[in-house]
């Protein structure tokens, strides 16, 4: 004996098994939406739960020259609280208005744009308003800029830097001026994006700190200083016989020439500036500079 099946229920199983292919893709487009939303809501509610709860531990460097049972240095912890988007500098600032107002260290913009707060954090320079906590593992070991002669604290000496710098003569420099008295010293666009890079840097002295070479030799311009010059020898703008005396300057005992391409200095600048690609273009123009055909 046969059953038979009602004819409703026959057109809705048919229907059933048959989706549109358009429908399909929004269907999975939505599932997937839907997907992405909750893994979101589940990172936020993460994210604040973290910033309710949680502590980040910071080791800082101390000393303090100026005071008795201060001059040996040290390391003194921190235990912060934590909130989403907090950054080395803000621990810091939290640690000195909360724990410890002696705390010393350089800061001002905040933006990483003036330089100020370059900071030694986890064996690598960076930048402290620049550097994420959630980024770091801990304990956060916060010290100076190696190679340089700390005053207090996280506050090195950035004279010797300076002096660098103001070595290469850092600006610009031309032996013609445009007619008009109100007319621009144009450059072409080439030439602009050529140096362009170039111009970013902040004079933190990151790149110093990291260098080997400056650290054995100290009069070694560095890659801040070679970079700045640069910067203006690149320049189509800049006159002949100064870009010359550039070249002098960076050709000398201490120049490019001690550079030994270790790319350290490239991997730490906080503006991702190709130093290293800089310094070897500034050796091949030095190059060129003294060849002579006769």
């Amino acid at each position: 004996m046969s059953t038979q099946v009602p004819k409703q229920v026959e057109e809705e199983e048919s229907s059933a098994e048959v989706v549109p292919a358009g429908q399909q893709k929004r269907d999975a487009k939505k599932r997937e939406r839907a997907a992405r939303i909750q893994e979101e809501r589940e990172a936020e509610a993460e994210a604040k739960a973290r910033s309710k709860d949680d502590t980040y531990h910071l080791k800082v460097f101390r000393y303090d020259p100026e005071v008795e049972g201060k001059q040996e240095p040290r390391f003194d912890e921190f235990y912060v609280p934590y909130k989403q988007g907090m950054t080395v500098l803000d621990a810091l600032m939290w640690a000195r208005d909360h724990y410890d107002s002696s705390l010393t260290f350089r800061h001002s913009c905040r933006q990483a744009i003036c330089g100020s707060d370059a900071l030694f954090v986890n064996g690598s320079q960076r930048l402290g308003c620049k550097t994420q906590l959630s980024d770091l593992s801990e304990p956060v070991r916060v010290e100076p800029l190696p190679h340089a002669e700390v005053v207090k604290d996280l506050v090195v000496d950035m004279e010797h830097f300076y002096d660098q710098m103001e070595a290469v003569e850092p600006f610009f420099q031309t032996n013609s001026l445009p007619d008009g008295e109100l007319e621009e010293q144009k450059q072409s666009r080439e030439n602009r994006e050529k140096v362009k890079m170039s111009t970013r840097c902040i004079w933190c002295s990151a790149c110093m700190s990291s260098c080997n070479i400056a650290a054995g030799d100290n009069e070694y311009l560095g890659p801040a200083a070679i970079n700045k010059a640069y910067r203006f020898a690149m320049d189509e703008r800049e006159g002949e016989d100064m870009k010359q005396r550039r070249l002098e300057i960076l050709e000398q005992e201490h120049g490019v020439w001690r550079c030994q391409t270790q790319f350290s200095c490239t991997e730490v600048c906080p503006k991702d500036i190709p130093l290293t690609e800089h310094i070897q273009e500034i050796k091949r123009e030095a190059i060129k500079n003294n060849l002579k055909f006769w």
